[in-house]
């Protein structure tokens, strides 16, 4: 059985320290990158404060396909482009939104979602996934979520 229960008062650093010690723990030497998507996705539930969707989408013939995650039901399938997923999809980059009803072409898998931080994970510079992040709070990520997920990311690139 593991136990990752992130310790109390870090600072936001420190935290995405821990989830990176965490996720990579829980990763090493599995094969099976269901499987450690899917454990990945516990951790950021576990991990992260005011979440209300975290998890993978995976790219399969050219498409964005849901993978494993915690939270509602969500959307199957995103063409790259469309929406905040499709957007890192399409560019490679990570897209911070800090309202999400202001984003064009927003796609709303949750009504309870206000803000949203999408990582991709590239491996030999394709994107093959993306890290999905929901929150019901207006503004919740910022510039240190995305270092901390973007060092997720690379890490989890080739166990994925």
């Amino acid at each position: 059985m593991y136990d990752f229960t992130p310790q109390p008062g870090l600072s936001k650093p420190e935290l995405y320290t821990e989830l990176l010690e965490a996720a990579c723990a829980i990763t090493d030497g599995e094969p099976d990158g269901v499987a450690n998507m899917a454990n990945c996705a516990a951790l950021l539930a576990e991990f992260l404060p005011d979440l209300n969707w975290a998890g993978f989408y995976r790219m399969v013939d050219g498409m964005l396909v849901l993978g494993p995650f915690a939270g509602r039901p969500a959307c199957i399938r995103i063409a790259p482009g469309q929406g905040v997923c499709g957007a890192a999809a399409a560019t490679g980059e990570t897209q911070l939104v800090p309202d999400v009803h202001a984003f064009p072409g927003h796609i709303a898998c949750d009504a309870a979602s206000r803000s949203e931080l999408v990582v991709p994970v590239k491996r030999n510079g394709a994107v093959i996934a993306v890290i999905d992040l929901d929150s019901p709070l207006l503004a919740r990520f910022d510039a240190e979520d995305a270092t901390g997920i973007e060092a997720l990311a690379a890490a989890l690139a080739d166990r994925i």
